[in-house]
């Protein structure tokens, strides 16, 4: 069963390394793809447009690939966004083990809501880990709720989930890593 696992993670971590390295967006379609994105941010989560008008900065995942068979991983490639404008580009890789089957598709945006926390994913030249990424709270609403504009969240970054497709049930430990990306124009 041990051996069984290690070769799942194994395959898991080469997935993820190949999808990662031969399937990697270029500029141009990473920007357009977190375009189409953030449209559908604006329609479908109420105040949310207002929100990231308010927020320092955020980078936006348009297309997050997730799935898992008691081992899983996920991928996905966003641009981090200044001002409206694309500042960098961005990767986010996740291993986990633990209870889970299934695959989901989303889109993923995470505001900063303070200098300091856009300061810190700035300046961290190599990868911004885990650590940081315990640190985000992720927003819940409804169609019902309120503007998320309106909401105290308590913390400097705020992630949003949405634009879902597929069903992935877990209970995982989880390591997330976000890294800087040079794609080709």
């Amino acid at each position: 069963m041990i051996h069984t696992k290690r070769i799942l993670l194994t395959l898991i971590i080469a997935f993820i390394a190949f999808t990662s390295l031969s399937f990697a967006d270029s500029a141009r379609e990473i920007d357009a793809d977190a375009n189409d994105a953030l449209q559908t941010f604006y329609h479908d989560v109420p105040g949310g447009q207002k929100f990231l008008e308010k927020a320092k900065a955020y980078v936006i995942f348009p297309d997050v690939n997730e799935a898992g068979f008691f081992f899983g991983g996920k991928y996905g490639e966003g641009a981090l966004r200044v001002n409206g404008k694309t500042k960098s580009y961005h990767s986010i890789t996740a291993l986990s083990v633990g209870m889970q089957i299934g695959v989901e598709n989303y889109s993923l945006i995470i505001a900063f809501t303070s200098d300091e926390a856009l300061k810190n994913f700035l300046l961290d030249d190599d990868d911004w880990e885990s650590d940081f990424s315990s640190k985000i709270v992720m927003a819940e609403w409804t169609t019902d709720d309120d503007d998320v504009d309106e909401v105290d969240y308590g913390t400097s970054m705020v992630g949003f989930a949405y634009d879902s497709t597929g069903m992935l049930g877990k209970l995982s430990l989880e390591g997330t890593k976000f890294e800087r990306i040079n794609p080709d124009d």
